[in-house]
């Protein structure tokens, strides 16, 4: 791609969405232009702009996204067989174990979620469709990194803010390395209280027809409820199951 191509103010209104969170709902332009490194009269442009196409409010001093921004989501929801498809096996999966789990795609340097059933909330984040979080530090991330070629992994690695949230979390290239080699080879991914304490994760790729890593299923649980030993003892088996019957329904 030619850096003719590319449409900066696009990028640049994109990337003031983006930068709007759960803990970040409404913020000054100061504020906005901090979190996406624009100049501040960049950041004022951009979200006067989304303003006046309803994407934003202003109340002379703070801006925050409306719900028609759920439209751009929407769009690839709609275009996108892969939630729909996923999501009643997840509801059966959830069931079963009474857990949440969970289905997510690889977008830059985190995972993005598409799909989620869950009775209870396991983390301290909302983990709702368009949910992301980093892919060097989570179950799904990491087999999703698993399934790719080892430089392109690696590209994405070297990209990656690598934070150490708690004691836990393997967050140095080398280690995260050798754990890739792991979950390649044995074909699913343990967390073990890397990205939250007190909250472990296990994932396997789901394949489609063709042989193609298309996403990645997880459960999630609190310790006191489901060690690691039990997700792998108990849970796997569950998602191997259903791994096998979605591969020929995903193209």
């Amino acid at each position: 791609m030619r850096e003719g191509d590319i449409i900066h103010g696009l990028a640049r209104g994109l990337s003031v969405i983006e930068c709007f969170d759960e803990q970040h709902a409404r913020m000054s332009i100061t504020e906005v232009a901090e979190r996406t490194g624009l100049e501040r009269a960049t950041a004022r442009r951009c979200l006067l702009t989304l303003v006046h196409l309803g994407y934003a409010t202003y109340d002379g001093k703070f801006f925050a996204l409306t719900p028609r921004v759920l439209n751009l989501g929407h769009f690839y929801l709609a275009a996108n067989t892969l939630p729909g498809m996923i999501q009643p096996f997840l509801e059966e999966l959830s069931t079963a174990t009474n857990e949440s789990t969970s289905a997510a795609v690889l977008d830059g340097t985190d995972i993005l979620y598409v799909a989620r059933a869950s009775n209870r909330r396991v983390m301290s984040i909302n983990l709702n469709p368009g949910a992301r979080l980093p892919a060097y530090c989570t179950s799904m991330g990491r087999i999703l990194l698993a399934a790719l070629p080892a430089e392109e992994a690696q590209a994405i690695l070297d990209r990656s803010e690598l934070i150490a949230y708690t004691a836990r979390t393997k967050a140095d290239l080398p280690t995260i390395t050798t754990e890739l080699a792991v979950v390649a080879a044995q074909g699913f991914a343990v967390i073990d209280q890397e990205l939250e304490l007190g909250l472990c994760s296990i994932a396997v790729p789901l394949y489609n027809a063709s042989g193609r890593v298309v996403a990645a299923i997880n459960i999630g649980a609190q310790t006191a409820r489901a060690s690691t030993s039990r997700m792998i003892a108990s849970f796997l088996p569950l998602m191997r199951k259903i791994q096998s019957d979605l591969r020929p329904l995903l193209r």
